[in-house]
Parts: C-alpha cells; sequence; structure tokens
C-alpha cells in the first residue's frame, strides 16, 4: 500500500487548511502534522479548513477530537471548517457532535 503524505499547512496566521484524507492509514501523520501547523502557527484562534478532504472514516473524528483537546491544553481555541460529511455523520451517531461544534456557534 502506498503511503500518503499528510497534507497540513498554515495558509495564513490563524488559518490551517487539510488536504489529505483523514483515514486509519494516514491519522497518525495527518495528527502529527497538525499540531506541527498549530505550533509554527502560533496564533490564539485557529480555524482547521477540512474542505480538501477527500476521504475520512472514525479515525479523522478522533484526528480532530486530538487537536481539538492539544488546543485547550495550550489556551488555543479551534474551530473547524468545512468538515467532511463522513465526520459529521461519525459525530453525530456517537452523539459527540458538540465535540466539533465551534464555541462562538
Amino acid at each position: 500500500m502506498k503511503q500518503v503524505d499528510a497534507q497540513v499547512t498554515v495558509a495564513a496566521p490563524g488559518r490551517i487548511l487539510v488536504a489529505s484524507p483523514m483515514t486509519f492509514q494516514t491519522a497518525r501523520r495527518v495528527c502529527a502534522a497538525g499540531i506541527d501547523c498549530f505550533v509554527r502557527d502560533g496564533s490564539a484562534l485557529v480555524l482547521v479548513d477540512c474542505a480538501g478532504v477527500a476521504q475520512a472514516d472514525s479515525a479523522g473524528l478522533a484526528v480532530l477530537i486530538e487537536w481539538r483537546r492539544w488546543a485547550h491544553q495550550h489556551g488555543r481555541q479551534l474551530n473547524f471548517a468545512n468538515l467532511p460529511p463522513q465526520i459529521s455523520a461519525i459525530a453525530r451517531l456517537s452523539e459527540i457532535s458538540e465535540l466539533l461544534a465551534d464555541a462562538a456557534a
């Protein structure tokens, strides 16, 4: 199986773009790449835009929860945009949608 690079980038201060699958095969790399971007960016409020995520499963949901946990531990606020429908559906079925909801919403 070919390894897919984790494509998580700082697009602008406070804006992180995710453009890689968020699946069991990629979760560890995507998670680490995201945290690296949060550290490099340093913004107190970060928007994670998942518009480029074509594939996602429950491991992708776990990545988003881990990012939210990391942000909370480091005094940052993390909001999500353009969540993949698969992740939103899994969160609803698991009754944890509120973990992905933005504080401002």
